[in-house]
């Protein structure tokens, strides 16, 4: 493990580092000042988290995947007015396939490297056990539940544990800890008795570390029930299903599914701007008059989406969470669902740095 001093000694080291490996093109143009990043990270605290905005980050977020994170990602959402990278992962990346107690150091440098990289380009990392010990919303499911079992909740401290220790002295500013992705359908009362026991094992080793939980229901219920745990709330940008996951594989059968629009209209809500504000913005507001700071911890919609409904549905979404005071990570930087390299079919793309660059999407997001 690495201690504070080891830690904080060896960041800029391992960030030159991973420059070299990774960083391809991330100085080959000029940067507008009007678009970059402060020089200081704002201070977060649980009752009220700041207006981050930024990206996920998905190298380790698949096992199979499990890569090292890219300097020019940093560097490049730096340079373009952004200060916030979610690390959705995998805890498979760094755990023996025969033994889920047992941490690699080798991949557990690779999470450094990228802590690293947030400091020297003054981007906030949050590290989220999108697959933790005992829960995922992905496939496969995990064996044992860590809402029901006592074993995974052991594991699933165990590993939070030894991220408390080894990132014990990093300010919150830089690097806060995004407990499990997307609680499902589960009760309130054991979502809390989880929470409880690996905020309990952090803070035996960092008490002063900011936690944030994801709602249940995947994320769209405020979690009343973790007020007086002192940590802050994520929320989720992905309503209506129709428009933010159309023809999604992994999200619904879609034969047949007319093409959205916005607003878009189902069964028994027509989503537009007020539908927005009354069922996504106002409960959520309510629990950060109660003391939850909150934040959007994924938005988006997937590339089959017509690009204009897209952007239609995300200006709203955007003015709404600007007015709440709230900031966002879009799902992701480059890929499917982000700025870069989406794939869409109806985008007039700018060729940038190697890449396909979707501008338009861009400047709305740099406008909020």
């Amino acid at each position: 493990m690495l201690n504070r001093r080891q830690f904080l000694g060896g960041a800029i080291a391992l960030g030159a580092a991973a420059m070299g490996r990774a960083a391809s093109g991330a100085e080959d143009a000029p940067v507008d000042p009007a678009t970059q990043v402060a020089d200081t990270l704002p201070e977060p605290a649980p009752s009220h988290l700041p207006r981050w905005r930024g990206f996920n980050l998905l190298e380790k977020f698949m096992m199979p995947r499990n890569e090292r994170f890219l300097e020019s990602d940093f560097a490049w959402m730096a340079e373009l007015g952004f200060n916030f990278a979610r690390l959705p992962m995998d805890y498979r990346c760094w755990t023996e396939p025969d033994d889920w107690t047992r941490l690699r150091e080798e991949t557990l440098k690779e999470i450094d490297e990228a802590v690293a990289l947030g400091r020297k380009h003054r981007i906030h990392v949050c590290l989220n056990f999108h697959r933790a010990p005992g829960h995922t919303v992905a496939s496969p499911p995990e064996a044992r539940s860590v809402w029901e079992d006592e074993e995974a909740r052991r594991v699933c401290a165990l590993h939070w544990a030894a991220f408390a220790e080894r990132y014990a002295g990093v300010p919150n500013a830089e690097v806060s800890f995004n407990l499990f992705n997307e609680p499902m359908i589960i009760p309130a009362d054991r979502h809390r008795a989880a929470v409880a026991q690996v905020v309990e094992a952090i803070r035996n080793h960092d008490e002063k570390r900011l936690i944030i939980c994801d709602g249940r229901v995947w994320g769209k219920a405020p979690p009343e029930e973790l007020l007086d745990l002192g940590v802050a709330g994520s929320t989720r940008g992905y309503e209506p299903h129709a428009i933010t996951h159309y023809q999604a594989s992994w999200a619904g059968q879609w034969e047949g599914h007319p093409v959205p629009t916005y607003p878009w209209k189902d069964k028994n809500v027509t989503w537009d701007r007020q539908a927005l504000r009354e069922r996504c913005i106002a409960p959520w507001k309510a629990l950060e008059e109660r003391g939850m700071g909150v934040h959007v911890g994924e938005f988006g919609a997937y590339n089959k989406t017509p690009h204009a409904v897209v952007l239609a549905w995300m200006r709203d979404c955007l003015e709404l969470w600007r007015e709440a005071g709230w900031g966002w990570a879009l799902w992701n930087f480059r890929g499917a669902f982000g700025i870069l390299d989406s794939e869409r079919a109806d985008v007039a793309y700018e060729d940038w740095r190697g890449h396909r660059l979707d501008r338009a999407m861009l400047a709305l997001l740099q406008a909020h």
